[in-house]
């Protein structure tokens, strides 16, 4: 049976879909802080640290679910990991004890989210658009996927604050249903050459090159960053005396500027030198936080803070996969994206997990938010050296 009807636009489409759908629902974890800790008795640290497991989980199982993408098309991946969020998110909302949270939020949705998320889905939109327009959809398609936490987080705040955090969560499981038929048009049937090469060919070129472990470095830092602030801002705004809504707001406004951000720097990555832009994000980071911190924490600025760093957010997404797809083609893409990945998940981890643990012990996040200025400037020096040009047989192979 012919599949003509993939066409690059539909795969754009339903695979955008699924990033919004993926990444919407992730971002909105940080408003089930509070009121699962309170129904449960549990300090910051055992949710904190839920979340930081998903974050590695997510990580250490992306370039396996990335490998399986690559070889035998992301739809099954993307089907099998939409039934693993829905079945997380059901038994999440019946947790009352710290097993259940980490089997449930931690295992079950840190690897349903290596399947729904960037690397498998550009992978696949990065295999059906051409090299000219591959950075440009790459940046539409993480626009879409961040609509997703604008729209997301209002809503579950509003939700959450009606009918309770396990009804939430209930109807977050439908919502990730959803993504089980937009997995349709993601199935790839033909394998290219490249991808049938050898694991050990595959990581042994990407091991040796040191531009590589550049990037996948600086995006540890981004891990970090977006983990600690993701999962701890509503609570910090809290503790500076604004309300739950506020905190809320200020995570949808992160979610609607990362929209402009990652189409921006996406459309940009395919003009401009790529790791030039990234130095730029990073630095921009460091700026924005130091310049939040020094200032009273108010609704201005707090939600001034929540735009540019929005801006900022997942704009190294497409640069950081355009820059693995430049340096060894598209045919092993999701895996090759999965382990720059794994290091940000790294990242993430640490990053949720020592805010709870530091603000469980010094009362306060002042040391995690100095963390995340220092690494933000190492982030930049990193990317200073990387040079965008094909490497290796990964390349000289790729259809």
């Amino acid at each position: 049976m012919k599949d003509n009807w993939r066409t690059p636009l539909l795969i754009l489409v339903c695979g955008s879909l699924v990033l919004l759908a993926g990444y919407g629902v992730r971002h909105t974890y940080g408003l089930f802080l509070q009121p699962m800790s309170i129904t449960n008795g549990w300090g910051r640290e055992t949710f904190s640290y839920a979340i930081a497991v998903q974050n590695i989980v997510w990580g250490i199982t992306q370039p396996i679910t990335g490998r399986i993408a690559d070889r035998y098309g992301a739809g099954p991946v993307v089907i099998v990991c939409g039934l693993l969020y829905t079945a997380g998110h059901i038994l999440m909302s019946q947790s009352s004890s710290e097993i259940a949270l980490l089997f449930a939020a931690g295992l079950l949705i840190g690897i349903a989210l290596s399947g729904t998320t960037a690397s498998v889905i550009i992978g696949v939109i990065g295999r059906a658009v051409s090299q000219q327009k591959r950075s440009a959809a790459m940046g539409i398609a993480m626009a879409v996927g961040s609509l997703g936490q604008f729209a997301f987080l209002p809503a579950s705040n509003h939700i959450i604050n009606s009918i309770g955090w396990q009804q939430s969560l209930l109807l977050l499981a439908i919502v990730t249903a959803v993504i089980i038929p937009l997995a349709m048009p993601l199935m790839e049937k033909e394998c290219s050459t490249t991808r049938r090469l050898s694991l050990r060919v595959v990581l042994s070129e990407a091991w040796n090159e040191r531009d590589f472990w550049l990037l996948s470095r600086g995006f540890f830092v981004c891990g970090f960053q977006v983990g600690f602030i993701g999962t701890h801002l509503p609570a910090f705004l809290v503790d500076e005396g604004l309300g739950p809504s506020t905190g809320a707001t200020a995570l949808a406004l992160i979610g609607l500027f990362k929209i402009f951000g990652t189409y921006c720097f996406g459309y940009l990555g395919g003009k401009m030198s790529k790791p030039y832009l990234l130095v730029s994000i990073y630095s921009l980071r460091a700026l924005v936080i130091l310049i939040f911190l020094l200032f009273p924490v108010t609704q201005t600025t707090v939600y001034l803070f929540s735009s540019l760093m929005g801006f900022l957010w997942l704009s190294t997404v497409p640069l950081t996969n355009g820059i693995v797809a430049t340096l060894f083609g598209t045919a092993n893409l999701s895996m090759l994206s999965g382990i720059v990945f794994l290091l940000h998940q790294v990242g993430a981890f640490l990053g949720g997990w020592m805010g709870g643990y530091f603000y469980d012990r010094l009362g306060d996040y002042d040391a995690v938010w100095m963390i995340a200025i220092a690494l933000s400037i190492m982030a930049a020096l990193l990317n200073c050296p990387i040079r965008e040009r094909p490497v290796g047989q990964l390349v000289t192979n790729s259809t």
